[in-house]
């Protein structure tokens, strides 16, 4: 009775990951900024990829358990990292239109080097 209510919590863990993944990769695909697909390619890939590992743990014995609790920690220690100095380099680089941001945080601190943004009349 128990494996079986393991199996089922596992398989419902594998499949929402895997749905939390594929709406991540649509994401990336769909939307029209750089800094939004950026948000769609780290946030919810990290969230399914961990949902995923849960599901395989639970189906694990304990000592490879742990083996997928240091990737989780160290995909959720990079993904962000990573993400964060890729905006920085596309904001440096010009990539960023400086219209679509709600905010603009880093103008007083990072200079761009890229075209000057058009100014507003």
């Amino acid at each position: 009775m128990t494996r079986v209510v393991l199996d089922g919590a596992a398989a419902v863990l594998l499949l929402v990951g895997a749905l939390q993944c594929l709406l991540g990769g649509l994401g990336v695909l769909r939307l029209p900024s750089l800094l939004s697909r950026m948000q769609a390619a780290t946030k919810p890939q990290t969230l399914g990829l961990l949902l995923i590992l849960a599901g395989a743990a639970l189906r694990l014995p304990l000592d490879s358990a742990v083996t997928l609790l240091l990737v989780a920690v160290f995909q959720v220690i990079t993904a962000p990292v990573l993400s964060q100095l890729l905006s920085r380099s596309a904001y440096r680089s010009g990539a960023v239109h400086p219209e679509i941001l709600a905010a603009d945080e880093l103008a007083d601190r990072m200079p761009r080097e890229g075209p000057e943004p058009p100014q507003a009349p």
